[in-house]
């Protein structure tokens, strides 16, 4: 097998990588800006230098020459290589900045210039603690600046478009946003204009940089020349703590960081996975971040003489549920939803079996033409196809108003979805309650005999089937009142406390909202039936649908990992 020996450590290697890539794979640091792995090699940065020799050979037999000692002898290229666009070959030689003074001299002078017209505004740019260009001047910089003259000024604070702003001057040319444009997503939104020290990138005459995929720039962006609208100054990557997650606004289910200080989700950011969405999200996936955060509900409710909703203690409406469950008996109607997990859905068809109850379906969540066939799909709910291998089957709307009308169907019981739309509300007058379990105000709400506020995917564990059958994990990001210990075991440790804690200074209890995990409330509505539902935990839980239910053969929350794992194209759609 060839071998390439990088700053004497000799490793080896098939076909032909480029060398910048082949170092990254091994653990090997080489500074660069331009060069990203899923776009093309303009190599204009010139931060990736690196010395290259290759063994001296005999021109009239071949063979490697070798010194006093049998060594090969290495001939350097004249020209240090950048080693983004260099492909490796058997034998070659190379030194990076750790064995060569050339190479630290060289880097060190490219940053320079680099940094020339670059404005010292770290202590107010969104980019500070994370920026590729901060974090290289310290490591490969020159320890000074000998330019004592006026810097170049170019545009400030322009909007590019709805969700896009630039700073012109923090620019270096790296030309990653213009290739996304034009590689990528291909808009063609975006261009470099002027020349020289001047240029800068910037949208055609008359073009507006609003497609569905702009702020993805802002991530390959290697410095704070292109922020978000929304979060440009809102907190610091320090005082944030970030969240290994899913997208959950449709059924393709992008890998994403959900970014939390103080308990509120403040941006969204993509999390790369080969499989799924690679190193992109399209942008409706981070706007989403509001939802985690408004409109959330105050705690259990139920409905009162009057006839109104009034707050209870988790006890009474879990209670409440419960006889309302116990009186409808076989009468009672349970809806799935696409936007709870697998194990919440589960969870519900345990409990119908247990109250002679039936599933009647879960509902979709279908946009026509929303799709583009890449990281958007039609389908708006994350779930639809978890759903689906647990044997569900979308709720046939004309079928549920007929059950209702000839009194079939005495109660519903809403899991994470508003059924009003599917029916209206002159369709449920004659319907003695519905058991709601919701994240945000919706119109159910309006006939809900007792509501319950479940956890979002921001604060819970569960299970979600993209539409390509692919299984994926979320995790809390977020803490809610009363947290159980197998959501706080699940948190990470990327602070000392991820979520705010009294002494820091953003600290606010009213970003702690009163809601459970379903997995958590479904089986206390059994307990209080006097039924038995599988509880202990989603993992737990998921342990058993996988024992029990062919089309999650072998899924486990390990075989996941951070990553997810994919399920067999062939399913048996009826649940164990």
């Amino acid at each position: 097998m060839p071998q390439v020996t990088i700053d004497g450590r000799v490793l080896e290697f098939e076909g032909q990588p480029r060398l910048l890539q082949f170092c990254l794979d091994h653990g090997i640091e080489l500074p660069h800006f331009c060069y990203h792995p899923a776009m093309s090699v303009p190599a204009n940065c010139r931060q990736c230098l690196v010395d290259i020799g290759a063994p001296m050979r005999d021109r009239a037999t071949g063979e490697v020459r070798t010194d006093g000692e049998g060594n090969p002898v290495i001939r350097y290229f004249p020209k240090l290589q950048t080693s983004c666009s260099h492909v490796i070959a058997d034998g070659q030689v190379i030194h990076t900045a750790r064995t060569s003074e050339k190479v630290e001299r060289a880097q060190q002078d490219t940053m320079e210039f680099l940094l020339i017209n670059h404005p010292l505004d770290c202590p107010i740019c969104d980019q500070a603690g994370h920026c590729p260009l901060q974090i290289q001047a310290y490591k490969y910089g020159p320890e000074g600046s000998r330019f004592e003259f006026r810097k170049v000024h170019k545009p400030k604070r322009v909007r590019l478009g709805p969700r896009v702003v630039l700073d012109a001057e923090r620019c270096i040319n790296c030309t990653r946003c213009v290739r996304f444009t034009d590689e990528i997503s291909r808009s063609h939104q975006l261009t470099i204009i002027e020349r020289g020290v001047k240029n800068y990138p910037i949208t055609p005459p008359g073009v507006e940089f609003d497609e569905p995929y702009s702020m993805n720039v802002i991530d390959v962006c290697p410095v704070g020349a292109l922020t978000s609208v929304d979060f440009r100054f809102q907190a610091r990557i320090w005082e944030m703590t970030r969240t290994p997650s899913i997208a959950t606004t449709h059924a393709k289910g992008s890998n994403c960081f959900l970014w939390v200080r103080d308990n509120l989700v403040l941006r969204i950011t993509p999390r790369p996975n080969p499989e799924v969405n690679e190193y992109w999200l399209a942008d409706e996936d981070r706007l989403c971040y509001r939802q985690f955060n408004e409109d959330r509900p105050a705690g259990p409710q139920v409905r009162n003489a009057a006839g109104t909703l009034e707050a209870v203690s988790w006890e009474q409406a879990i209670s409440t549920a419960a006889s309302v469950l116990e009186k409808a008996g076989a009468g009672a109607a349970f809806v799935g939803s696409a936007r709870a997990t697998v194990e919440d859905n589960w969870l519900l068809i345990q409990l119908a079996e247990q109250t002679g109850g039936q599933v009647v379906g879960f509902m979709e969540h279908i946009e026509a033409g929303h799709g583009d066939g890449w990281l958007r799909t039609d389908e708006r709910a994350p779930n639809s196809e978890g759903c689906r291998r647990l044997g569900m089957t979308p709720v046939d709307g004309t079928m549920l108003r007929a059950r209702l009308e000839d009194g079939t169907i005495t109660a519903l019981y809403v899991l994470e979805d508003d059924v009003i739309g599917l029916l209206s509300a002159a369709d449920l007058q004659e319907v003695s309650v519905i058991v709601h379990h919701y994240h945000t105000t919706n119109r159910t709400l309006e006939v809900a005999a007792a509501a319950l506020p479940a956890a979002m995917s921001a604060e819970t564990i569960g299970t979600y089937v993209n539409l390509d059958g692919y299984a994926q994990r979320v995790r809390p990001a977020k803490v809610i009142q009363g947290a159980s210990r197998t959501l706080m075991m699940q948190m990470g440790l990327s602070r000392a406390d991820r979520h705010g804690t009294p002494f820091d200074r953003w600290y606010n209890e009213t970003h702690y909202i009163n809601c459970k995990p379903s997995w958590e409330l479904l089986p206390a509505v059994a307990e209080a039936l006097g039924a038995k539902v599988p509880a202990g935990g989603p993992r737990r839980i998921m342990e058993q649908i996988s024992q029990r239910c062919d089309a999650f053969r072998g899924v486990s929350y390990k075989a996941m990992g951070l990553e997810g794992m994919p399920l067999p194209a062939s399913i048996q759609l009826e649940a164990a």
